[in-house]
C-alpha cells in the first residue's frame, strides 16, 4: 500500500512575523507546528500555500516525496 504525503493533511495559515512581514504556520496532525518565513506580504505568503499544496498533490499522485539521503 503506497504511503501519503506527510502534508497530505496539513493545515496553513498567515500569521504576523517580525515586524510588517508574515510567516505561514504549517500543522501537520500528529506533529508540533512549524514556520515558514519571511514574506513580504499576505499574498506572498498565501502564494506559497498554493504552491506547497500543488508540490504536495503532484508528488502524492506520482508517489515520488520520498528523498534518498543526501539528496536536496
Amino acid at each position: 500500500m503506497p504511503k501519503s504525503h506527510p502534508h497530505d493533511e496539513a493545515s496553513y495559515r498567515v500569521i504576523p512575523f517580525e515586524g510588517a512581514l508574515f510567516a505561514v504556520e504549517v500543522t501537520i496532525p500528529g506533529s508540533h507546528p512549524t514556520r515558514v518565513s519571511p514574506f513580504a506580504t499576505e499574498a506572498d505568503a498565501e502564494a506559497w500555500i498554493e504552491k506547497h499544496r500543488v508540490q504536495v498533490q503532484t508528488q502524492s499522485q506520482t508517489g515520488r516525496w520520498f528523498r534518498k539521503a543526501g539528496n536536496r
